[in-house]
């Protein structure tokens, strides 16, 4: 199967779930659907990296580095979509002084292992901070993913403290995100500027 022609599945089957999300009433149903064309793309995704990556060979350490990501990423999509049905069902009731608990851990277990793996992950389109800039430039690339690294294990401190002072929960996160993903952005951008402008 050709790089286009996958990447034209896994674009198809994400519109298919945001389609269905929006087109059925019945929310379960559209839940479904939904994480059914997700997770279809996220194994479309798996099986064929080699050949949406063919400068990286299969035996390539970094190979194994983008299954491990794609891995990852299908079962936190796994588990979360599990958790908003049986929490919508009611089959299993999370209290909602816990919930804030899990999604604080959740989104810990993301940026601890983001920043782990972001200085290993391979140039590519398909997996990691892909902004016009980054997938223009393997250098620029490179910055991105090492600030993304070095900022994890800092920033899951300050959101640790946070929550013991801070009384909005959700704008604590909103503030660890934006910094986790604003930082390496803005700085990836302004080092890709220099360069093709000749000031590095």
């Amino acid at each position: 199967m050709k790089q286009n022609k996958i990447r034209l599945i896994i674009v198809s089957l994400e519109f298919a779930g945001l389609f269905a999300s929006l087109a059925f009433r019945n929310t379960i149903l559209s839940m479904v659907l939904l994480a059914i064309c997700t997770v279809s793309c996220m194994l479309i995704l798996y099986f064929n990296l080699g050949k949406l990556t063919p400068s990286i060979s299969e035996s390539n350490p970094k190979m194994k580095t983008l299954k491990k990501v794609t891995l990852f990423n299908t079962g936190l999509l796994i588990a979360c979509g599990a958790a908003v049905l049986l929490d919508y069902t009611e089959i299993i009731s999370i209290p909602v002084e816990n919930q804030k608990y899990l999604a604080a851990f959740i989104i810990i277990v993301v940026i601890v292992f983001t920043g782990n793996m972001s200085p290993k992950l391979p140039f590519s389109r398909h997996t990691g901070l892909r902004l016009p800039w980054t997938v223009m430039d393997e250098e620029t690339w490179i910055v991105a993913h090492r600030i993304i690294g070095y900022l994890a294990f800092p920033l899951v401190l300050l959101y640790l403290a946070g929550m013991f002072i801070v009384e909005d929960f959700e704008i604590l996160t909103g503030i660890i995100v934006a910094l986790w993903i604003g930082i390496p952005s803005v700085y990836s951008y302004i080092f890709y500027y220099k360069k093709t402008h000749g000031k590095l």
